[in-house]
């Protein structure tokens, strides 16, 4: 399975950086061999890959990495850079190449003390691999700094490293940032090409596959989740029944509550897999004894640790949140397609009842309030709104119309 098969329902990108890849692949074996650099068309030391959630902006990013450290023999006989099997496909994709170097946003933002190292590396040769590269999966959450510090890297880059930014849009990155990157813009898959993608490589039943594929609209990741994890299909059942409970303000208040305990309970079981491991591994790097004392000058760094996963935590919880509210609006979606007497397909057909009964008892009007409530409870979570003040608005706007 070549690097390429990851990304669902994304051909023509997929051709476009297989191109580039082939020929940033000429580029440094003539480099290697001291010949004449061949003038290349479709390679660059920046790219921008937007699209909509689920579309597999990261998945691209890292695959078009993996090919670029791809040093399978089959590339000297015509192959396609990117084999998915050779060390530097395998271990770009894992994320444990020395030469890709991946920044996520740990919080609401993608701190400048988060860039400075990675911004710092940039500047620096490949230490084994064919390229130095650096994918930023969050590029809008950048804040000022942290993008000023992107800018320059990316104005003035080292001969033998590519920078690959990842946002939900062009207008989501600085202009001047942009400017310097080539942008592919993916598009959201199919229902029929993720429901393939469920069926071939997590051996989902056909029946389930086209039943999570259509629920998340398109969301390759949430799809598989859904697909396989009885735990999240039972979180979507208990958000789809939320519209059918808020008759009175109590019952909005304990939904808004319940929600967000979810979501609160998502980032504990997060933590309690991560944060510990962290710590010990942190603590075993700075020299401390097993359970023993850490060295005299280290408490800082431990405590930066414990602020990067208490960040962290806030965004999980944030998510969990988004997604949840993502499925409250395609619920009410369907409630106005059925209202409209529209044909798209309905998404929820598992919770046809509810939809229908909402549909007769409310109007079209009254719908498209409720979807610019939830809009608005996304709104005031991106702005740092108390989840629960923010959820508890929402829900009492639900019960209005």
């Amino acid at each position: 399975m070549t690097v390429w098969d990851d990304l669902v329902g994304q051909e023509k990108v997929s051709a476009v950086l297989g191109a580039a890849a082939r020929d940033a692949d000429a580029l440094v074996t003539a480099a290697a061999a001291d010949e004449p650099v061949p003038e290349t068309s479709g390679m660059t030391h920046a790219w921008l890959f937007t699209g909509p959630p689920g579309a597999g902006r990261n998945q691209a990013a890292r695959a078009f990495a993996a090919a670029l450290q791809c040093v399978s023999p089959d590339r000297a006989l015509g192959g396609v850079p990117g084999c998915g099997f050779c060390d530097g496909c395998h271990t770009a994709l894992l994320g444990t190449h020395a030469d890709v170097s991946a920044v996520a946003a740990v919080g609401a933002e993608i701190l400048v003390k988060d860039m400075r190292d990675t911004v710092r590396k940039s500047f620096t040769a490949p230490a084994n691999g064919r390229w130095q590269i650096i994918l930023v999966e969050d590029a809008e959450r950048l804040n000022e700094k942290s993008a000023n510090a992107v800018l320059k890297a990316v104005e003035e880059p080292a001969p033998r490293t590519v920078w690959l930014l990842c946002a939900p849009s062009v207008e989501d990155v600085l202009p001047t940032i942009r400017s310097r990157c080539r942008h592919l813009n993916l598009r959201t898959p199919s229902v029929d090409a993720i429901a393939d993608m469920l069926i071939r490589r997590d051996g989902v039943e056909p029946a389930v596959a086209t039943a999570a594929a259509r629920a998340t609209q398109g969301h390759a990741d949430r799809a598989r989740r859904l697909a396989t994890d009885p735990a999240a299909r039972e979180r979507r059942a208990a958000v789809l029944k939320l519209p059918l409970r808020l008759d009175e303000v109590g019952a909005c208040l304990r939904a808004a509550q319940e929600l967000v305990d979810a979501a609160a309970e998502d980032a504990k079981q997060l933590a309690e897999e991560m944060d510990g491991k962290e710590a010990e591994e942190l603590k075993a790097a700075l020299g401390a004894a097993q359970g023993g004392r850490l060295p005299r000058g280290t408490a800082g760094v431990m405590k930066d640790l414990e602020d990067m996963q208490k960040r962290r935590r806030t965004r999980t919880q944030r998510d969990s949140l988004d997604v949840a509210l993502g499925d409250l609006t395609a619920f009410y979606r369907d409630v106005l397609a059925l209202q409209l007497g529209s044909r798209v397909a309905i998404a929820n057909a598992d919770a046809e009842d509810a939809l229908e009964r909402l549909a007769r008892g409310s109007t079209p009007e009254s719908t498209l309030r409720r979807i610019e409530a939830i809009a608005g409870c996304r709104d005031a979570l991106d702005r740092n709104v108390a989840p629960l003040l923010a959820v508890e608005a929402m829900t009492m706007a639900l019960r209005a119309g």
